[in-house]
C-alpha cells in the first residue's frame, strides 16, 4: 500500500504508464527535470494556488518530458477530497491515457477504451487506498 504524505511524491510504474501522484503540483515538473512541458509551465505552477479547490494542475496525462512514447498520468492529491471527486479525477485521466492506447480508435474500440479506463482507475483507486473515504 502507497502512503501519501504530503510534501513526497509517489511513483508506480503501471505498465503503459507512470503513476505519479503527490500534493503538489509542481512536482511532476521536478520530477522530470524540467521547468515547462505540454504547455504549463513550472513558474506558472509556483505562482498559483493551489488548494483542495483550485490547482494549477489537478490531473495530467502525457508524454513523459523528451521521450517519444513514455507516458505518465498525475494525480493532484490535494484535489482528492472525497471519493466520487477521486474516482471522477482518476477516470478522467486514465480516459485520455486509454484513448491513446487505442491508437484514438473510438470508432473501432469504443467499449474497450471505456472498460480499460474503469478498470484502471478502480486498480489505482485501491492502489491509493482513497477506498477509505466512508460516507458518514
Amino acid at each position: 500500500m502507497l502512503s501519501d504524505i504530503s510534501g513526497f511524491m509517489n511513483v508506480v510504474n503501471r505498465g503503459s504508464y507512470l503513476l505519479v501522484m503527490s500534493h503538489n503540483p509542481c512536482d511532476i515538473f521536478n520530477l522530470f527535470g524540467v521547468s515547462e512541458m505540454h504547455g504549463l509551465k513550472l513558474s506558472e505552477c509556483k505562482a498559483h494556488i493551489n488548494s483542495n479547490r483550485s490547482s494549477y494542475i489537478a490531473g495530467l496525462s502525457n508524454f513523459i518530458p523528451n521521450t517519444k512514447d513514455q507516458r505518465f498520468v498525475y494525480i493532484n492529491m490535494n484535489r482528492c477530497n472525497d471519493e466520487v471527486g477521486s474516482v471522477l479525477l482518476i477516470f478522467h485521466e486514465l480516459m485520455h491515457h486509454s484513448l491513446w492506447l487505442h491508437n484514438y480508435d473510438v470508432e473501432n474500440f469504443e467499449e474497450e477504451i471505456i472498460t480499460w479506463a474503469e478498470e484502471e482507475a478502480e486498480k489505482v483507486f485501491e492502489l491509493l487506498n482513497l477506498a477509505t473515504f466512508s460516507p458518514n
